[in-house]
């Protein structure tokens, strides 16, 4: 496929997962327009969609695509990699990989056998990565605690209370080893001249309680 032919190929998948996003959405054209005219695009009409659909418009611009995705409720990479609904895509001119491969490779995500190399782009996006699943895991110790002590709290049999007492107890230790590690490798995130995301209000104590840390040393 030469450029010309594959750029002409990639609006038209977009558009056609567009059009497939819009009908499950339940989204008529205009409805659509009106969308991107509240997010400051009233350039968008539904004639410029039906352009797109048709494949009348052979081009879109990132901030229209951008926009649209948000219009239509899906992550801008499914408009771009259909994936699940198609086995293999044309990434580049004459680069055919499976559709998995192509959303890994454009949110960084490649397999390769050897490490990212450090200050990489790709290392900084494992890191941020990280720090998210270090977030997830903290958020679900500190749940499941709280929930064995509200079941235990209205449980009338003594012996399982005490289970979910005691459930509940281990879940806190790991809440707490949780927490502890989340709050280090935030520091270490900064060490490094990156910011970390801003921490959900139910751990919004994480950074606080490392700040205490620095200076009790101090």
């Amino acid at each position: 496929m030469t450029p010309e032919q594959w750029s002409s190929t990639s609006t038209a998948r977009v558009a056609q997962t567009m059009r497939a996003a819009r009908k499950a959405a339940g989204l008529t054209m205009s409805a659509v327009a009106d969308g991107c005219a509240d997010r400051g695009l009233p350039e968008i009409t539904d004639q410029t969609i039906k352009n797109l659909e048709s494949g009348r418009r052979s081009t879109i611009t990132l901030t229209d695509f951008t926009v649209l995705a948000d219009v239509l409720g899906v992550p801008p990479v499914f408009l771009l990699f259909p994936l699940g609904a198609a086995e293999t895509v044309e990434v580049l001119p004459g680069r055919v990989v499976s559709a998995w491969d192509a959303v890994a490779w454009f949110t960084g995500e490649t397999p390769t056998a050897d490490p990212s190399p450090p200050g990489s782009a790709r290392e900084v996006l494992d890191t941020f990565r990280a720090h998210a699943d270090l977030v997830a895991a903290a958020r679900a110790s500190a749940t499941l605690a709280t929930e064995r002590r509200r079941t235990a709290s209205t449980t009338p049999a003594p012996d399982r209370k005490a289970t979910l007492l005691e459930l509940a107890a281990g879940y806190e230790e790991y809440s707490e080893t949780d927490r502890k590690e989340l709050a280090s490798f935030r520091t270490r995130m900064r060490e490094r001249g990156l910011v970390p995301p801003a921490l959900p209000d139910d751990l919004s104590a994480v950074d606080h309680a490392e700040d205490d840390s620095h200076e009790a040393k101090d």
